[in-house]
């Protein structure tokens, strides 16, 4: 399994599959041509259909600049073409090709060239199943905290208060920013007015509510808005853990050190899901996304709470299992319906699990790595309409309402 700095990325959004993964390819492919007066890249299957949306185009034209690109949005997919999120990159020097390469956007921001893993570090823990992190950590009497510390090194908490900050970082600037979002759907930032909703008179349940949707709104529209963003574990998703540890940190008057644990238990399970499954939605539905969010934000809560290692494992289990079958069919190509909402949704359902673990922990039947795998089996045998496509479910149905208006 891979380090937690492989999970946790910093950039713009907003999609880590669709903008920050791009980026990364072309600044490889960038250096390895640099006598190239002319760059091509062809998008197939979800980078070419939502590619649009999410400022797929955008970014490689960036990347490249001053060099002059041209990117095809490539509906035709060829049959050696296997994972949703791919494209070429072409380079040329006066009209001569100098380097073709493909590039797979495989979530999360990490990319795969030509089938090899790129800019990836060495797998950090020997553990690839939570059944076997679970048993190392009792046989060795060490809590999950003390087992990344083992495995990362003291210097993952000065890494993971860095993330924390950037986070606390999105969620001020959602709320205090107001107005619509970009892309014409004309889509309002909610952030702010949840936060000002919260008041003296309201119940418990609703006081936490407002303020966990206040926070989960704020780095989605963040998000959506190109803002700066951690991946958690993706741009799409990166409004659940943030939103669920400042609430926390809120209500506990918790330290950031304390923050940073929790995010390093939250990581284990959204690495184990990376490695055993997918984080992309193209590949798996959102359920890859906001389920893995929701998972990891659930763990995390539990570390929080001081839970047991089982009641940890539970949490993230029952935030996967009911999150199963979870489409991605995002309006137009834009991550903002249904994607914002669902942060905030998602986030109260960690909030859920968790407590549902602590009650409960001792009679469960389904395992962490069992709902993994299926979480992986359900999203490749999902239609590819509800992947990423923008060609089922809500979007399909908002484009045909506009124009039967």
């Amino acid at each position: 399994m891979k380090t937690l700095r492989e999970l946790y990325k910093i950039g713009k959004g907003p999609s880590s599959s669709h903008t920050m993964g791009p980026e990364r390819a072309c600044k490889v492919f960038k250096e390895k041509t640099k006598d190239a007066n002319f760059y091509k890249a062809i998008l197939y299957k979800s980078l070419a259909r939502t590619g649009k949306g999410h400022g797929t185009d955008r970014v490689i034209v960036q990347t490249f600049e001053p060099v002059k690109t041209e990117v095809v949005f490539n509906y035709d997919t060829p049959e050696d073409v296997t994972h949703p999120n791919t494209m070429d990159l072409i380079a040329y020097k006066d009209g001569v090709e100098l380097l073709r390469t493909r590039v797979e956007s495989v979530g999360g921001g990490n990319i795969k060239i030509d089938g090899e893993l790129a800019l990836s570090t060495p797998s950090m823990y020997p553990e690839n199943s939570f059944a076997e992190i679970n048993q190392f950590c009792k046989w060795r009497r060490l809590s999950l905290v003390e087992y990344v510390e083992m495995n990362e090194g003291v210097e993952i908490w000065d890494f993971l208060i860095d993330v924390w900050q950037h986070m606390k970082q999105s969620i001020i600037e959602g709320i205090r920013n107001t107005g619509t979002l970009p892309g014409g759907l004309h889509v309002e930032r909610k952030a702010q007015i949840l936060y000002n909703s919260i008041n003296d008179d309201d119940t418990d349940v609703m006081h936490e509510l407002k303020m966990v949707s206040a926070y989960a709104y704020a780095v989605a529209e963040q998000n959506a808005d190109n803002g700066t963003i951690v991946t958690a574990p993706t741009c799409g998703a990166s409004g659940v853990v943030p939103a669920v540890l400042m609430y926390f940190q809120k209500k506990y008057d918790l330290d950031d050190r304390r923050i940073a644990e929790a995010l390093a238990v939250g990581g284990i399970f959204g690495n184990l899901i990376r490695r055993n499954a997918s984080i992309s939605g193209a590949e798996c539905g959102c359920q890859a996304e906001i389920g893995t969010a929701t998972s990891m934000a659930a763990a995390a809560a539990c570390e929080l709470m001081g839970y047991s290692i089982d009641e940890c494992e539970y949490a993230a289990e029952i935030a996967m299992e009911h999150s199963l079958g979870l489409t991605c069919d995002p309006i137009r190509g834009l991550v903002q319906i249904p994607c914002i909402e669902r942060n905030a949704v998602a986030a109260t359902r960690a909030l859920d699990a968790c407590h549902l673990s602590h009650i409960l922990v001792g009679t469960r039947n389904i395992s962490f790595d069992m709902v993994v795998r299926t979480m992986y089996e359900t999203g490749i045998n999902m239609s590819q309409a509800f992947r990423e496509t923008s060609e089922g479910g809500l979007a399909k149905y908002y484009s045909r309402n506009k124009r039967d208006k």
